[in-house]
């Protein structure tokens, strides 16, 4: 993979074949919002998705097909925090994520759980098993198909033309240093599932490019799309 400025980790399985790529797979950085699929995972381990109230049915959708921030807080306490997040992966058997303790506040809790490109396959791999320890694995992949059309960018890049994409993105500007964390994640076609982790990116625009382009690199080497001639 050509070298890219910033950090950046990025993984690939063809869940057909079994072939893997990893680039840095080591390189932990900050989940931004894809830790909403994370959150919803780790609900839906030990509840049925009609279990769930209302509300919190009504949360998980606007969380993860909007990304909504306060959503996303109230289903992070529903789950016990960090700690309903740390046992909920220890149960998906992440290796290298990291929940980050403390409330709330302008996304410094679930925002900066700390992840790997390779935890992040781990997890969508698990919403395309049967024995997925996760309940309703489903209607989470749906809701990731669902996303609204101005957050469908990074992975979907690597789609070829009419091939579904189950995606979550993130984005989140550092405080400190006014570089954006930008991630996305998830299942192309079915069949692959892709995680590419960006982090001190001058701007949102140049990290989502960043992101595409890495994506677009990688998706070529697995296989080439059909002509549209």
């Amino acid at each position: 993979m050509a070298k890219h400025p910033g950090r950046t980790s990025a993984a690939v399985e063809d869940l057909l074949t079994g072939r893997v790529y990893r680039f840095r797979p080591n390189e932990l950085l900050p989940t931004a919002s894809t830790a909403k699929v994370n959150i919803l995972m780790a609900a839906l381990r030990t509840t049925r998705w009609k279990s769930l109230p209302a509300s919190a049915r009504h949360d998980a959708d606007i969380m993860i097909r909007v990304s909504d921030n306060k959503a996303a807080d109230r289903l992070w306490e529903r789950i016990g925090r960090e700690g309903g997040l740390t046992r909920a992966n220890k149960a998906f058997k992440l290796k290298k994520t990291t929940a980050i303790g403390g409330s709330c506040v302008d996304l410094y809790c679930w925002g900066i759980t700390r992840t790997t490109a390779p935890d992040q396959v781990r997890l969508i791999k698990l919403l395309t098993r049967k024995n997925s320890p996760i309940k309703d694995r489903r209607t989470i992949l749906t809701l990731m198909e669902k996303i609204v059309p101005e957050q469908k960018w990074g992975i979907s890049a690597g789609a070829c033309e009419g091939e579904s994409v189950a995606l979550k993105n993130g984005w989140l500007k550092h405080v400190a240093n006014k570089q954006w964390v930008i991630v996305s994640a998830g299942l192309i076609a079915n069949r692959f599932a892709v995680a590419v982790l960006t982090e001190d990116n001058p701007s949102s625009e140049s990290g989502i490019a960043k992101v595409e382009g890495i994506t677009k690199q990688l998706m070529t080497a697995f296989r080439t799309c059909p002509s549209t001639e």
